[in-house]
């Protein structure tokens, strides 16, 4: 019997195809190849390696063009284009066709996305007519609604391994599915949901089976780059995570030989990247420690480098932790604050406190990492007075900026109290669309905060000696070639009273959705920005454009 495994194409405006390596069908291709060797396995990734192509703007997105309507060059750009990013769908039917397999099983990982995987799933069950079975974390949101579709005959729900191994034995057998945990299925026309149980044991997992997956498509620095994933689950509950939904509450963490053995075996097949993409990897602080000290051994040589692209808890890390981390060979440390609003944390259960955060960002500093502190842009219980505090509170720290559009996941925490969601809603579950509004802040807003942010991290990315007034910081940007003098060049219009512009081939033309009366109220309360490398750029007030004065370091809903 052959599977063929599949993760599908996206469409976006922009896509961070390094985050999307398929682990999860790599997992799964692991745990068949060892209780079933008999099956046959094949993961084609229609997402990476095949390039991108421009396609119109979706009716549903339509209402985006009034703010990506530029091509922008300059620092501040956001997005333009809509793309197809991966395989099209001919070329799929094409490949999948010459595979002949005996089922196909898809992965629907982001919600936003179901659409691509249900295309596939049509097109291959029209063309191949063999079964479709898809699982994700989007499955793990809507079964039903995935279920629903004609084409799908099978979902999985939650972890994916131990329910694809009982699931390949009943299809090659008796077909008893009731029989099968974390089974979807459809018996006689009725959809049957099995009961959910719990995984294969983490420790006892295992290597995801990477054999399928050309290494070049996945690269950083020019390096090929591995995920590694040394526990499921996570446990904390912040309200706008949909983790459990996939992985449950229970938290698990596989033991350091295990971890050390599976990236000893990776480095003898030319990884020298490895990103560790556990939802909370620090957690057992001594476990990570023992892991650093053993790669610290291990790589004497110091050849590979660590990152942990899905972000660590600053609240698990201490002076001696990240001291080993960054000997080990991470160089990079994204930090969740996602607001510096004790009122906001609290009500999206964020377990996190200020005083802790600016320890950990004045130890990592001082130990030489690039820090990213991610913020959470349109939260619905947030104000933008808050919001406004965390930009300016970053704004003062030596970190680069990230901010995230909020998008309603569906089924999280969050999400619940506001229904059932509609199909046009599940679509717009993307950062991109912008589609969350309150009567707090509407999209222009958090449009224009986001732009903020992109200022605000060209600032921090200036050559500074020490100390220096803003316009002194600008006048240097603007006696450099490409990018930092046309973003100082937009920037002193702007302040100026002008306006923001977009960099175009046809020249300077206005961001008319950009607010600048938003923006200068973020401006007059900053006093000083913090470059990454902790020199100051003063920013003193704007007179004529704003009537705030700038806050303390820490004001009082700091905490």
């Amino acid at each position: 019997m052959r599977l063929l495994l599949i993760q599908p194409p996206i469409q976006d405006f922009y896509d961070t195809d390094i985050r999307l390596q398929p682990i999860g069908l790599a997992f799964i291709k692991g745990a068949i190849r060892q209780h079933l060797p008999e099956v046959e396995v094949v993961i084609r990734d229609y997402h990476h390696g095949w390039g991108r192509k421009t396609i119109p703007v979706p009716k549903e997105l339509s209402y985006l063009r009034d703010y990506y309507a530029h091509h922008d060059k300059s620092p501040f750009s956001v997005f333009h284009h809509y793309y197809h990013f991966g395989a099209d769908f001919d070329e799929i039917i094409q490949d999948a066709s010459a595979l002949k397999p005996d089922l196909i099983g898809i992965s629907s990982l982001f919600s936003p996305y179901f659409r691509e995987a249900l295309r596939v799933a049509r097109d291959l069950k029209a063309a191949l007519n063999v079964p479709v079975l898809m699982g994700g974390s989007h499955v793990s949101a809507l079964p039903k609604s995935v279920l629903s579709e004609s084409a799908v005959d099978f979902v999985i729900m939650g972890e994916g391994e131990k329910p694809m191994v009982e699931f390949l034995k009943e299809f090659a057998a008796e077909k008893n599915f009731s029989q099968v945990s974390n089974l979807g299925w459809k018996k006689n026309g009725e959809l049957v949901f099995n009961e959910p149980q719990d995984n294969f044991e983490i420790e006892d997992l295992p290597e995801p089976d990477l054999s399928d997956l050309d290494v070049q498509n996945y690269l950083y620095e020019k390096k090929p780059l591995s995920f590694v994933v040394t526990s499921r689950s996570c446990p904390h509950r912040c309200s706008f995570c949909s983790v459990h939904q996939t992985f449950g509450f229970r938290y698990r963490r596989q033991s350091v030989d295990k971890v050390l053995s599976g990236i000893q075996k990776r480095y003898a097949q030319g990884i020298r990247v490895f990103d560790f993409e556990d939802d909370n990897l620090t957690f057992y602080k001594d476990e990570m420690k023992a892991l650093c000290r053993r790669l610290i051994e291990i790589f004497p040589q110091k050849d590979v480098q660590f990152v942990a692209m899905n972000g660590i808890s600053y609240l698990s890390l201490d002076s001696e932790l990240m001291q080993l981390m960054r000997e080990a060979g991470f160089t990079h440390l994204n930090l969740a604050l996602v607001s510096s609003d004790i009122t906001v944390r609290e009500s999206t259960k964020r377990p996190h406190t200020i005083p802790k955060y600016l320890e950990v960002v004045r130890e990592a500093q001082h130990l030489g990492f690039h820090i990213v502190s991610y913020q959470i842009l349109g939260l619905p219980n947030e104000t933008l007075d808050s919001m406004i505090q965390t930009l300016v509170f970053n704004a003062r720290q030596p970190v680069l900026m990230g901010a995230s559009m909020f998008y309603m996941t569906p089924n999280s925490p969050i999400a619940r109290p506001f229904g059932e969601m509609p199909e046009a809603d599940v679509f717009k579950s993307r950062l991109t669309a912008m589609a969350w509004e309150t009567d707090s802040f509407k999209r222009e807003d958090i449009f224009t905060l986001f732009i903020i942010t992109r200022i605000l991290n060209f600032l921090k990315g200036l050559k500074v000696n020490g100390e220096a007034a803003i316009e002194e910081a600008l006048t240097a940007a603007k006696k450099e070639q490409g990018r930092n003098g046309l973003g100082a060049e937009i920037l002193e219009r702007l302040l100026a009273g002008e306006g923001l512009f977009a960099a175009t081939a046809e020249g300077l033309k206005p961001v008319t959705k950009f607010k600048p009366g938003l923006f200068f109220k973020v401006w007059n309360q900053l006093g000083f920005i913090q470059t990454q490398q902790g020199q100051l750029i003063q920013v003193p007030l704007t007179k004529g454009t704003g009537n705030t004065l700038p806050v303390p370091l820490v004001s009082g809903t700091f905490n």
